[in-house]
């Protein structure tokens, strides 16, 4: 028997078995704390070693059980997940050390990693939907490690209800896609839509999607609770922005032959990917705190991949997936040393840039990238989101104002130039992968997003030269323009919890929970 005929299904699969595995020892108590780590690790490079295997062997070698299918974004999303979490699970050990929970860490960060190699195969609504929410479950237990910090308790309720609002769109999509299709698998949605189109049922089931995801993904309004989580160990805010808040983009990545006969959840998902993105990068320059920055930075790029997603660029999306997990991950685990660089920086004093390199780096940023497209011969994407790029790009060319040699000027010009012109080659050489991703650029929606991105710009011009003038937005930027607020209140009147930890008595007053309006709960 040709042992080939069992190596592909059983390297996808074996990843699962594995962190089950390390999740039921995390519960026996004979192994040690110091053994259970060794366990994980070695369960876990065992896994990566297994997916590694599938991703050579190639999606679609061998079939699957019909509710599973493999792609090849699938599997390298995989292979990344399971690298990120044994990365995690070595820094863990150390961070850890001494704490007491160990053990519930390990099972739960097991059990997420589990349920996230089973989303990225799912192919029938019934297993989306239930690997998304068993994401979730364990993934309670990590944020809620330290019990005594009520900060950490609010963000556990304020995602679980969230979580929760987001599996019931969910399973009302799935429901609505399977009344019109007649079955539960994706791949029998594609195929009806190929060749019947969306009708007004899939179009609402489409509409429902983007809901859902957008809960999942943290955008604005409900994102306080990844700006929260910073209370968690910080391993356990590396898993979060570095790859279960970007299942999202996944997911979106998925259905794009559902979005792309979906014009209203396309529009839906356009406004939800621009406002998150202009509003939490503008909350993102007011914060000082190193962590709260990059979790706000998370916000704004999960709203720009969105973003992407509603434009129809979804090879940029999964490479804007892909990065921004190598980058996050990087971030959040070496944050001491982001602490030391920032520190160095602000020694040499803020300056603010000159008004002709801010009128000039967008013009020349733009010129670069299309000299680089027409160079290559490959138009990857449309001009607008040549625009789009050379906007966000634009700051690597800004010149100071402050007086400075006109060699240091030129050279730091020049630096600026070669990370645009390398960017871009960076972009178009990820673009050409083989994915196995088709885009449907959607170009009036790419005008409403390249004005926004260019107000976004303007905004930051006026805070280089004339802060003043943004004196009271810059005070709502600073309160991140109260949306938490109302949601925090929201959820606390719709789920009155006890989020502080255990009654104590201090002085001989009882200290008791708060309710929306700030009265104390019964204890």
């Amino acid at each position: 028997m040709d042992i080939s005929l069992f190596l592909f299904p059983a390297s996808v699969l074996a990843p699962v078995g594995l962190m089950l595995v390390a999740a039921l020892l995390a519960r026996l108590k004979r192994v040690g704390t110091a053994g259970l780590w060794r366990v994980f690790q070695t369960l876990s490079g065992s896994a990566v070693l297994s997916i590694g295997v599938a991703v050579w062997l190639g999606p679609g070698t061998l079939p699957l059980p019909s509710a599973l299918q493999t792609s090849r974004l699938g599997l390298i999303l995989a292979l990344g997940v399971q690298v990120l979490g044994t990365v995690i699970g070595g820094f863990s050990a150390r961070y850890l050390q001494g704490e007491a929970g160990q053990r519930r860490y390990v099972a739960a960060l097991a059990g997420v990693l589990a349920a996230v190699h089973v989303l990225l195969l799912a192919d029938h609504w019934v297993v989306l939907v239930a690997a998304w929410a068993l994401v979730g479950m364990p993934l309670q237990h990590l944020l809620c490690f330290y019990p005594d910090r009520a900060f950490a308790r609010l963000a556990a309720l304020k995602k679980r209800i969230a979580d929760r609002a987001a599996d019931a769109l969910l399973a009302a999509a799935a429901a609505l896609a399977w009344m019109e299709v007649g079955c539960g698998s994706l791949s029998a949605l594609w195929m009806h839509i190929a060749q019947a189109g969306a009708s007004p049922a899939l179009q609402l089931s489409a509409l429902l999607l983007v809901l859902a995801v957008a809960l999942r993904t943290a955008l604005l309004p409900v994102h306080g609770w990844l700006i929260q989580v910073m209370e968690a160990p910080t391993p356990v805010s590396a898993l979060l922005h570095a790859g279960v808040v970007n299942l999202g983009g996944f997911v979106l990545i998925r259905f794009a032959p559902l979005l792309e006969q979906a014009a209203p959840a396309r529009a839906v998902l356009l406004a939800f990917g621009l406002a998150t993105a202009v509003l939490a990068g503008m909350v993102m320059l007011t914060r000082i705190s190193i962590k709260v920055r990059l979790a706000w930075s998370t916000v704004a790029q999960m709203g720009f991949m969105l973003l992407e997603c509603a434009l129809g660029l979804y090879t940029l999306a999964a490479l804007h997936l892909i990065g921004h997990s190598l980058y996050k991950a990087h971030a959040f685990l070496s944050a001491s040393t982001v602490v030391r660089q920032t520190r160095l920086q602000s020694l040499h004093g803020p300056s603010s840039a000159s008004l002709l390199s801010l009128a000039g780096a967008p013009v020349l940023a733009f010129a670069g990238v299309l000299s680089v497209q027409l160079l290559s011969g490959q138009s990857a994407w449309p001009w607008w989101w040549s625009a789009v790029l050379a906007l966000a790009w634009a700051p690597l060319l800004w010149l100071p104002e402050v007086s400075a040699a006109h060699p240091a000027r030129a050279l730091r010009l020049l630096a600026g130039g070669v990370m645009v012109v390398g960017l871009t080659g960076a972009a178009l050489l990820a673009h050409a992968l083989p994915l196995g991703i088709q885009d449907a650029p959607q170009h009036e929606a790419g005008l409403v997003a390249l004005s926004g991105l260019l107000t976004l710009y303007a905004l930051l011009a006026v805070l280089q030269r004339r802060p003043r003038w943004l004196a009271g937005g810059w005070r709502w930027s600073y309160a991140g323009f109260y949306v938490d607020e109302a949601y925090t209140r929201l959820a606390l009147r719709l789920w009155p919890a006890c989020w502080a930890p255990e009654p104590r008595t201090h002085a001989g007053l009882p200290i008791a929970c708060l309710s929306a309006d700030r009265r104390p709960l019964a204890t």
